[in-house]
């Protein structure tokens, strides 16, 4: 399976590619923060064409797709008028500088980064696409663990909707031999820790014996690492010794820090020094403990039929100052457990990512909304859990005849608990995975219908032209029964009654370098429910 978000066309050569890819993600992010929001953007006759108020500039574009939500498909060069009917095209750099302007007129403040990481972005995929090998070059044999594996690395041009959805922090050539993208793999790199520097919890291992990995020095145990952190920051503490680069091989997912062993089935969370889009992908304490805690207190609450959690029961930390965000590793349970005969699990991220023809696409959606929807509205209404179930952190099963059968539900550090559904905080479970019910609510629609389902539907009607009004009144049906079933609350009531779903904006948090749980939301039309 092969990403083919914004991608214009297989003639074009890879600067021509990846700099559409990247102008057409900056004006998504355009479009749905600021000028759909302000009321400035018109879309009609194939094209849409947006104003920026503070710059006195007018920027069009032209539609592959038109989406319900204003998630439209784009296709070919974003343009400036000039004056009258003179337009000119414009590059991604071109284009983040005038959006760096408008937004240092709207907001006043300046950020010396942006347009460097737009055009770092761009860049990037122009190196993905121009080296990523035509095959896997270290396949399983297994076709179900081959797709998968190779839909987690599948994802050439990234977040659709974020300003620089491949910059990462630090040279290029750093970051070559972990790129999921070009279908990489290689071996954990091991510390062996004194036994009274070691902190941890769960059966960390028995997980970590399919691993294979090194025997350690006596009064040691292991702690598997991802080689790119530890190039990056040296050992945490003086008695902490490098065993070297060991074990079963493991492909870099999606998140790039999270590697899969299939051999093992087992998936390693790691810490790395790297920002990746908006945050620091490392692992502080509490998501360590809460892992853990949340692995517990959610197998106590039941799913419906068809839906699990790939679970986090184990992690491992040096027990010392800093230590946690240097080496700390969470053990996440694999695939295979929820896998019958003939399924195949693919990341939900890569089913979106490219046209998606099915024989029947109304049935077809219908399974994969009846999976999905009501687990994670009823875990939220009724139990609490706010599962941020967005295009990464659902693995979609399908059957021989590629039917959704299945969904996985992963990452932890994405659950919270609504604090108005809890009469009492369950013990362990740390502070920081509280929601307050308004972040709760923003986070389930914006996850589940604005980042997930409308991936997964505008890729159905890329494949099938115009039915995606179809495919939203099934939506609604599926969302009016879960809400008939819970008693009718209001904040389903809101949503069919034609509410706006909301939108986390990625522009406006890059652009004001905040923390990803700081990010402001926008609204954006609500396809399913009544008047607009």
């Amino acid at each position: 399976m092969t990403d083919t978000v914004s991608r214009p066309g297989q003639c074009l050569d890879t600067d021509r590619r990846a700099d559409l890819a990247a102008a057409h993600a900056v004006l998504g992010c355009l479009v749905r923060e600021i000028a759909l929001p302000d009321g400035d953007v018109t879309v009609g006759g194939g094209t849409v064409v947006l104003r920026l108020r503070n710059s006195d500039a007018t920027l069009r574009c032209a539609t592959a797709r038109v989406s319900p939500l204003g998630a439209h498909r784009y296709a070919g060069p974003v343009q400036l008028r000039l004056g009258g009917d003179r337009w000119t095209d414009v590059d991604a750099g071109r284009l983040a500088g005038l959006v760096a302007a408008e937004l240092t007129a709207r907001t006043g403040r300046t950020n010396d980064e942006f347009v460097r990481q737009v055009r770092a972005s761009r860049d990037a995929v122009t190196r993905l696409l121009a080296d990523r090998p035509d095959r896997d070059p270290t396949p399983t044999g297994e076709p179900a663990v081959d797709a998968y594996v190779e839909s987690e690395q599948s994802l050439l041009f990234g977040h659709p909707y974020h300003p620089a959805p491949k910059w990462r922090s630090g040279d290029p050539d750093s970051w070559r031999a972990y790129a999921p993208e070009l279908r990489s793999a290689f071996r954990l790199h091991w510390l062996a820790v004194p036994d009274d520097l070691v902190a941890g919890a769960g059966p960390f291992d028995a997980l970590l014996a399919g691993l294979d990995p090194p025997r350690p020095p006596a009064g040691h145990r292991v702690l598997p690492v991802h080689p790119w952190q530890l190039a990056l920051v040296p050992p945490a503490h003086p008695r902490v010794r490098r065993l070297g680069p060991a074990g079963v091989p493991v492909r870099p997912t999606a998140s790039v820090r999270t590697l899969y062993a299939p051999e093992a089935d087992l998936f390693v969370k790691a810490s790395l020094h790297v920002r990746i889009t908006n945050c620091l992908r490392k692992n502080a304490r509490y998501e360590l403990t809460g892992a853990v805690a949340l692995t517990e207190l959610l197998s106590r609450l039941p799913m419906p039929p068809g839906v699990a959690l790939l679970a986090e029961p184990a992690y491992r930390t040096v027990d010392a100052p800093d230590a946690d965000e240097a080496y700390g590793t969470i053990l996440r349970t694999g695939l295979r457990p929820h896998l019958e005969p003939g399924d195949t699990p693919l990341l939900a991220a890569a089913l979106a990512a490219t046209p998606l023809p099915v024989a029947d696409p109304v049935t077809w959606w219908r399974a994969y909304v009846g999976l999905l929807v009501p687990a994670v509205l009823r875990s939220w209404l009724r139990h609490g859990v706010v599962h941020e179930a967005h295009l990464q952190n659902v693995v979609a099963v399908l059957d021989a005849e590629r039917r959704p059968v299945r969904m996985l539900l992963r990452d932890l550090e994405g659950v919270k608990l609504d604090t108005s559904r809890w009469a009492g905080w369950p013990a362990g479970v740390p502070s920081q995975a509280a929601y307050g019910p308004r972040d709760a609510r923003r986070r389930v629609v914006y996850c589940l219908f604005v980042n997930h389902l409308a991936g997964i539907c505008g890729a159905l009607a890329d494949a099938r032209p115009g039915i995606e009004p179809l495919l939203w009144r099934e939506v609604g049906a599926v969302v009016e029964a879960v809400a008939a079933d819970l008693g009718d609350p209001p904040e389903l009531r809101a949503l069919l009654r034609g509410e706006p779903l909301v939108a986390k904006a990625n522009l406006l948090v890059r652009w004001r370098r905040d923390a990803d749980r700081a990010a402001p939301f926008v609204p954006v039309p609500n396809p399913f429910g009544g008047p607009r």
